[in-house]
């Protein structure tokens, strides 16, 4: 098998070209044309297609999960139809934006309520089954890891102020750079009681922050810079806080989703 690594390959062109099951990882695609290419059986995570252009295409069969914004197919933008039909499946969705203190209290209680129905599902899996992978995706034990250091770098970080608030068990999004520093080790298969020491630990720092969460803070902004997760300079306080809700909304469906068919497979 071919391999191509760590090469600059800008204005190549691929004409008559079989690639059928080739794997790009860390691959730059931006301002690519593609012409009359096949994309069968594709699997694509983790990408980016901001400003794409899509025309002529056949979407037949094709599941999307992500963040859609701005949209259009067939001249109709289909963001704002995705958000009123998922709000109105899943009312409390609606409130993981909130602009006020009492809506970001209440947004967490939500959350760490909902997860712990899920925790108290997954508690009657047998440990080797929350290790498990379905379709590619975390385990549920991956999930929570990644959770973990979701609010160690937006809470614990950002606004709390912890210069490395990291735990040796946090686990960064896939397709991260890495920084020294930050554990990221994706094949530890820790148990579910270790990790959820750490677990509780960090939704009760997200708790006490919520919990003395003013007007001004939220009308604030926070800068922590330097070679590590996340270097952000004057970033607006409440987007912090909101990065956290929609991580822990989002995995949680995951989570759930991915439970659902462990049942199934059993």
């Amino acid at each position: 098998m071919t391999e191509f690594r760590e090469q600059d390959l800008t204005g190549v062109r691929f004409e008559r070209v079989n690639l059928r099951g080739a794997t790009f990882r860390k691959v730059s695609l931006d301002d690519a044309r593609m012409r009359e290419v096949d994309l069968t059986g594709a699997r694509v995570h983790g990408a980016l297609f901001h400003n794409s252009r899509l025309r002529g295409v056949e979407l037949v069969d094709v599941e999307i999960s992500g963040e859609v914004r701005n949209v259009v197919v067939n001249g109709v933008d289909i963001a704002p139809f995705v958000e009123a039909e998922l709000n109105r499946r899943m009312p409390e969705r609606a409130k993981m934006k909130p602009d006020d203190p009492d809506g970001f209290r209440e947004a967490w209680a939500i959350l760490e309520r909902l997860w712990e129905d899920t925790l108290t599902r997954a508690r009657k899996f047998p440990e080797a089954a929350l290790h498990r992978s379905v379709d590619g995706e975390w385990s549920f034990i991956q999930t929570l890891r990644h959770l973990n250091f979701a609010s160690a770098s937006w809470v614990g970080r950002m606004i709390v102020g912890t210069a490395s608030p990291w735990h040796r068990l946090d686990l960064p999004w896939d397709e991260a750079p890495g920084w020294d520093g930050v554990p990221w080790d994706r094949e530890a298969r820790p148990s579910l009681d270790e990790v959820l020491p750490v677990r509780r630990e960090r939704q009760a720092m997200v708790r006490r922050v919520m919990e003395f969460l003013t007007d001004e803070q939220l009308a604030s902004e926070v800068t922590q810079t330097g070679p590590t997760w996340p270097p952000m300079e004057t970033f607006p306080f409440r987007e912090c806080l909101r990065i956290v809700l929609n991580e822990e909304w989002e995995h949680r469906l995951y989570a759930e989703r991915d439970l659902t068919a462990l049942e199934k497979e059993n």
